[in-house]
C-alpha cells in the first residue's frame, strides 16, 4: 500500500494541470485501497450533505472530480439517478465507469469552462478537488453556472489552505452577490479517521438564487 501521507503531498504540491493529471494516473490503482484503507470518509459525509439539501428526484446531479465514483457510488445507493462526473484523470474515470453509477463520464480540466449548458443540474457537488494545486477558486462560477435556479452546489476546503488559495475571499463575494446563499456548513472535521491527523476539511452549502 502506498503512504497516503506521501501521495497526498507529491498531488498538493503539483504545479499545472499536466502535473495533477499525472499525479493521479500513477495514483488511480492505488487510490481506493490507500484511502478507504485510512478511514476517509469525505466521500460519505459529502453523500450526506447531498441527501439533507437534494431530493433525489429533483434532476441530475454533476459530481465535479468524480476521481474514481466515491460519491456517485453513495449517492447512487441513497437512490440518486442521472449522475453525471468529470474528472481530469482518465484513470480514474476508468474505475469510476465500472460502477456503473454514472449516466455519464467524461475528463476535464476544472480550470476551464465546464462543457454543460446553463441550468442543467439540480445539484453539483465537488469533493476533494479544490484543495492546494486543483481547481481554482473561479472553477465555483461555473459550478453555480450549470445549476438551476433553487439547485445546490455542495463542495469542501480545506481550512488550513483555503485563504491563501483564494477560496475564502472568492466564497464572501460569492455570498455577497446576487448569484447564491448559503445554507448550510459543516463544522472543521477530519477526513481520515485513521491517518492524517492534522488535515482538515469543511463543507459548504451553496443555493442558486
Amino acid at each position: 500500500m502506498t503512504n497516503t501521507t506521501n501521495t497526498l503531498e507529491h498531488v498538493y504540491n503539483a504545479e499545472g494541470a499536466q502535473a495533477i493529471r499525472e499525479s493521479y494516473e500513477g495514483w488511480a490503482s492505488d487510490y481506493d485501497a490507500d484511502n478507504i484503507g485510512n478511514g476517509f470518509r469525505l466521500p460519505t459525509i459529502g453523500a450526506a450533505f447531498v441527501a439533507r439539501h437534494v431530493p433525489n428526484d429533483e434532476g441530475p446531479i454533476l459530481d465535479a472530480g468524480c476521481g474514481t465514483g466515491l460519491v456517485g457510488e453513495a449517492l447512487a445507493i441513497l437512490g440518486y439517478e442521472d449522475i453525471v462526473g468529470l474528472d481530469i484523470s482518465p484513470a480514474m474515470l476508468k474505475l469510476a465507469k465500472r460502477l456503473e453509477t454514472y449516466d455519464r463520464l467524461y475528463e476535464q480540466n476544472l480550470g476551464r469552462p465546464i462543457p454543460e449548458a446553463d441550468n442543467s443540474f439540480a445539484a453539483v457537488t465537488c469533493f476533494g478537488s479544490l484543495g492546494p494545486g486543483h481547481a481554482p477558486p473561479d472553477c465555483l462560477d461555473e459550478f453555480i453556472r450549470v445549476t438551476h435556479p433553487g439547485g445546490h452546489v455542495i463542495f469542501n476546503v480545506r481550512p488550513d489552505t483555503y485563504e491563501e488559495q483564494g477560496l475564502r475571499v472568492k466564497i464572501d463575494d460569492l455570498l455577497a452577490g446576487p448569484t447564491v446563499r448559503e445554507v448550510g456548513r459543516s463544522p472543521n472535521f477530519r477526513p481520515y479517521l485513521l491517518s492524517e491527523p492534522e488535515l482538515g476539511a469543511q463543507i459548504f452549502v451553496f443555493q442558486v438564487v
